[in-house]
């Protein structure tokens, strides 16, 4: 029992020193891809951008990011070499440029579809998120708080259901207590979340604090506007459910129930036959 609570920590030192080492090698390997920084230093990168909508803000993502594109661009075409060579297979100079080519070029745009799905996958979330948040800004509100204590209440309170948008309201408070105006902490927000929805509410909510319009009504109104919205998109994926599920109908279960009805038949069908003809 000591000898394995003894090696636990050395696997978990050999991990650690692993992990640095990968790092440092994709960040070394980075900038054969490209440069992760932005011309204007004080302006996030398109890639930059990017990261922040899926939720990442380390500051070596998009390093990181750059390395593991150089990294799979050579990695892929060697491995297909080397199984090429294992199985003996027939290489011609067209067969095997062209392999090496396409290899390559799945090895480069890997990281770009991991990334465009964590994405998808952030907005989702922060889409389903949204009303809700809203719905408990407008009573904060209503109750008193401004909206600067309501962004920051309602970022403690939904902590645990949904984490992501909690984050990105808790980064919105800090930047207003360290200094910035209000209107640029809202368009930060925005722009880290990415969703088109959340640049009208910031929109909305600029203009509401300019003229001094009520921004509990504003509230209410975007948020029956994005439930109406997700509403909407949940019965369309409902009536392209029947389309989709004509192909394993089809291919799937037709086919076995047709074997199951038709299989007697035809076999007694059969036997006759050949008795007939053997008489």
């Amino acid at each position: 029992m000591n000898l394995i609570h003894h090696a636990q920590p050395q696997a978990n030192a050999w991990l650690t020193r692993l992990q640095r080492k990968m790092t440092d090698l994709l960040l070394w390997l980075g900038p054969w891809a490209g440069s992760p920084n932005s011309e204007d230093a004080m302006e996030p990168s398109d890639l930059q951008i990017k990261f922040l909508n899926a939720g990442l803000r380390s500051s070596m993502a998009s390093s990181v990011y750059l390395g593991f594109k150089t990294l799979l661009t050579f990695l892929l075409p060697g491995v297909l070499w080397l199984l090429m060579w294992v199985f003996s297979v027939h290489k011609d100079d067209l067969f095997f440029w062209t392999s090496m080519m396409a290899a390559a070029a799945v090895g480069y745009y890997i990281p770009n579809v991991v990334l465009h799905v964590l994405v998808s996958k952030q907005h989702k979330i922060l889409f389903h998120a949204v009303p809700d948040a809203l719905d408990l800004m407008r009573l904060c509100v209503q109750a008193g708080l401004g909206l600067d204590a309501a962004l920051e209440r309602v970022g403690r309170e939904m902590r645990l259901s949904y984490p992501q948008l909690s984050d990105e309201f808790a980064l919105t408070g800090l930047e207003l207590r360290a200094g910035s105006s209000r209107a640029e902490a809202l368009r930060h927000l925005s722009q880290r979340m990415g969703l088109p929805d959340i640049e009208g509410l910031v929109s909305m909510l600029i203009q509401a604090d300019r003229f001094g319009s009520s921004i509990a009504e504003s509230l209410e109104v975007h948020s029956d506007a994005l439930r109406t919205k997700r509403r909407l998109i949940a019965e369309e994926a409902a009536a392209k459910l029947p389309v989709k599920l004509l192909i394993p109908l089809i291919f799937c279960v037709f086919p076995a129930l047709m074997t199951v009805l038709l299989g007697p038949v035809v076999i007694s069908i059969t036997e006759n036959f050949f008795s007939l003809v053997k008489s």
